[in-house]
């Protein structure tokens, strides 16, 4: 009796213990937030929230990519809590194309687009006929048509989403080449020039204020941001974290790392 009285304490000791386990870890995984992003700046950036969310009761979880759509499709599917790689008019164009509910939550940086090339030393170089390579998804691309037509090359009719169809003047008949935004770079000795996002061009070694042939505006529309799902973007850890990305840690981090060529937008 002694022994069946002992063994049944012994059991529900263990039974508490490890309840106390399963609640510890639930605990745990409730206070990480798992963050998609492209490796520069975003993640780069990021590194430089995690203390400041350590400071909040957090752990920030990274997970980078090297792609505009995987970010999206793990954040829709539940792998991701939120990500960071995009700026709004991809996000929306993305949402409507996919039939997703993806909204953001905080405008962290601009990066501005710029044009460059392996084989001119400024855009007065570019002979008649030269290819430019640019994003080959709508919003990126219509961007750099923009990017294009601010530095004087071609002139494009009006409207959001344009493409290469709607340049109106091209008087040196360039040629526009539609590549994946992560492969241009890699293409500069195969086009004349390229315009090429700024995270692409970073993680390629180039210096926009130092290499860029143009480059966009200052005033750009095209600010990156904190992507989160509608059923998560009101929880304390999203908030906490948008919190933290517009801090002014954060604002003192990018203004003096990347001196110029990214720039807050918050």
């Amino acid at each position: 009796m002694k022994k069946l009285i002992t063994l049944t304490i012994a059991i529900i000791l263990s039974l508490g213990a490890f309840a106390g386990c399963s609640g510890s870890t639930a605990d745990s995984s409730e206070k990480t937030i798992k963050v998609g992003a492209t490796p520069v700046p975003h993640a780069e950036i990021l590194e430089q929230a995690k203390p400041l969310l350590e400071a909040k009761g957090y752990t920030l979880e990274i997970v980078e990519f090297t792609d505009y759509v995987t970010p999206n499709t793990a954040l829709a599917e539940g792998e991701l809590d939120a990500n960071f790689f995009q700026h709004i008019p991809y996000l929306e164009e993305f949402n409507k194309e996919k039939g997703l509910d993806l909204v953001y939550t905080a405008k962290v940086h601009i990066e501005p687009m710029g044009i460059y090339s392996n084989k001119i030393r400024d855009l007065a170089g570019l002979a008649e006929g030269a290819s430019i390579a640019i994003p080959n998804d709508p919003t990126n691309g219509a961007r750099a048509l923009r990017v294009l037509e601010d530095a004087g090359l071609i002139k494009v009719a009006e409207g959001d989403l344009v493409s290469k169809l709607d340049i109106t003047e091209n008087p040196k008949n360039l040629v526009i080449e539609e590549l994946e935004a992560a492969m241009l770079p890699r293409q500069l000795d195969n086009v004349d020039a390229a315009v090429i996002n700024t995270n692409y061009a970073l993680e390629a070694g180039l210096n926009p204020t130092a290499d860029a042939l143009a480059l966009e505006s200052a005033d750009s529309p095209y600010a990156n941001i904190l992507v989160a799902r509608a059923d998560n973007k009101d929880s304390d850890a999203i908030k906490a974290l948008s919190e933290v990305l517009n801090s002014a840690e954060i604002k003192q981090f990018i203004e003096e790392n990347y001196k110029g060529s990214i720039i807050p937008a918050f």
